[in-house]
C-alpha cells in the first residue's frame, strides 16, 4: 500500500500505555500516509492508567513516528484531553513545528474548523473525575477480557466481537449521550461561525451536517484507536472518515523488530535531526 498524500490527518483516543491501545495498527496507518498537517485531538497518551510496567515497544515507536512526521516537515498539533490532562498546565506551548493546545481553529479552504477534545461536554468529568478515572479502568479491564476472547474466535474461525460496542447499543443512556454530545458541539460552533466542529472523546468517528436553531454545521468526530481504529482526513478540499481495515495491510508486517520498510523497530530516530529542525525553524 503505497503513500497517500494528505492536506490533514485527525487522531484521537489513542490511549498509549493501556492494554486497549491498537498502536500496531495505528502504526501501520501512520506508515501508509504523508499529511501536511496532523491534528492529535486529545486522549494519545493515557496518563491516567499509565505504568512503566506496560509501555509495549510499538507504543513508542508510535510517538517517534510522529516525531519523524515533524523532522519531514509536517506540522504537528497536540490538543489536550482528559486522560493527558496533566499537559494543559503546558498548553499554548509552541516548538518549532509543534503545537501543544486545548483547542485550535484551522482554516481548510475557506472554511473554518474548530477542533478540540470534547471531554469539557462530560458532566461526569467535570463533577465527578473519580468516578470516570474508575470507569477508565474498567473499561480497561473490560478490552483486556475482550481481546482474550476474540483470541479463542479468531483460532476458532469465528468473527471477533467488541463486548463495549454491544454494552453501548444496548443502554439507551449511551446513545442519549452521544446525540446530545454532537448536538451541543454542533450548537457551540454554530453561535461562533465555524463550519466544522472537530471532536474526540465519545469513541465515536462521525460526519454529518448538524442542523441547529441557529444554523448548520458539520460535525466531526474521529473516533479512537481502541475499538473503531478510525481518523479523519481532509484530501481534495473534502473531510472523510478513515476505517481501518486488515486486509488493506496484510503485507505490512509490524511484528517484535520488524517494520514494514525492513527498519529495525529497535532503531532509535536521530533526534539529532529533529534538533537542527528546531534551530533552523527558531533561528
Amino acid at each position: 500500500m503505497g503513500k497517500r498524500e494528505l492536506d490533514a490527518v485527525v487522531i484521537s483516543d489513542v490511549h498509549l500505555g493501556t492494554y486497549g491501545c491498537h498502536a500496531k495498527e495505528l502504526l501501520k496507518y501512520l506508515k501508509s500516509i504523508n499529511p501536511k498537517v496532523i491534528i492529535l485531538n486529545g486522549d494519545i497518551i493515557d496518563i491516567w492508567q499509565f505504568s512503566k510496567n506496560y509501555w509495549p515497544e510499538t507504543h513508542m515507536k508510535v510517538l517517534r513516528k510522529l516525531m519523524k512526521f515533524m523532522v519531514e516537515g509536517a506540522t504537528v498539533y497536540y490538543l489536550t484531553g482528559n486522560h493527558d490532562e496533566m499537559l494543559r498546565k503546558f498548553s499554548d506551548m509552541h516548538l518549532a513545528s509543534f503545537h501543544l493546545q486545548n483547542k485550535l481553529v484551522l482554516d481548510f479552504d475557506g472554511k473554518k474548523a474548530w477542533f478540540f477534545h470534547g471531554d469539557v461536554f462530560d458532566v461526569t468529568m467535570q463533577h465527578s473525575k473519580w468516578l470516570a478515572k474508575l470507569g477508565a479502568i474498567g473499561y480497561d479491564s473490560l478490552i483486556i477480557i475482550n481481546s482474550c476472547v476474540n483470541w479463542f474466535l479468531t483460532k476458532m474461525g469465528k468473527q471477533k466481537m467488541s463486548f463495549s460496542q454491544k454494552i453501548k447499543a444496548k443502554f439507551k443512556d449511551a446513545v442519549k449521550f452521544i446525540n446530545s454530545f454532537e448536538l451541543v458541539a454542533a450548537e457551540l460552533a454554530v453561535e461562533k461561525g465555524y463550519d466544522y466542529v472537530v471532536c474526540g472523546h465519545i469513541h465515536h468517528a462521525e460526519k454529518r451536517e448538524i442542523l441547529t436553531d441557529k444554523g448548520s454545521v458539520m460535525y466531526l468526530n474521529s473516533g479512537d484507536w481502541v475499538e473503531s481504529l478510525t481518523a479523519l482526513e481532509y484530501v481534495n478540499r473534502q473531510w472523510k472518515i478513515f476505517q481501518y481495515e486488515p486486509k488493506h495491510f496484510e503485507n505490512d508486517l509490524i511484528e517484535e523488530g520488524i517494520l514494514s520498510d525492513g527498519e529495525n523497530l529497535h532503531q532509535k530516530l536521530d533526534v539529532n535531526l529533529l534538533l537542527q529542525k528546531i534551530k533552523l525553524d527558531i533561528g
